[in-house]
């Protein structure tokens, strides 16, 4: 299986980076992962919704290029579906199962995701009602689909 994780803003954070590096090396035994940083908008002091709008939309726009049409995408969304650790393992798995061969998942950036990207996901997930840093969202969601993958083949990993 490819997983995509389609994101928006570098990381800045060295101890992300070597974070994000660990799990690329730990699922590289269970998918083909493939990263895609996508530039992010400035967003200025007082932004008017108007503006706030228009950046999303400019990022947006970034985001729908780099998603291939084959994907089933997830995006992580505030407003999407919460689930456990193991109900994630099961979408990853049923979704192999079912003939789904390629998996993008997809940050935004500080403003979330436009209504454009929203629609064309396949699936929204919400890992908490809370705002997390996108930087630290793409550890989070490495992490998670590193357990979920262990979870499938029943190997131990702590709780």
């Amino acid at each position: 299986m490819k997983i995509t994780c389609v994101t928006v803003g570098k990381i800045k954070e060295k101890y992300l980076t070597e974070a994000i590096r660990e799990y690329e090396k730990r699922l590289s035994r269970y998918c083909k992962l493939e990263i895609v940083e996508l530039a992010d908008e400035k967003t200025p002091e007082g932004a008017s919704p108007a503006e706030e709008d228009a950046i999303r939309e400019r990022e947006g726009g970034r985001i729908l290029k780099a998603i291939r049409d084959d994907a089933y995408v997830i995006a992580l969304a505030i407003e999407g579906k919460m689930l456990d650790s193991v109900e994630l393992s099961q979408k990853i798995e049923a979704l192999g199962t079912g003939g789904v061969s390629h998996i993008a998942f997809v940050i935004g950036g500080s403003l979330g995701l436009s209504p454009a990207v929203l629609k064309r996901a396949d699936y929204a997930l919400s890992f908490s009602r809370m705002t997390f840093p996108h930087q630290l969202m793409r550890v989070i969601l490495l992490e998670q689909i590193y357990r979920s993958f262990r979870i499938m083949k029943h190997e131990p990993y702590h709780k």
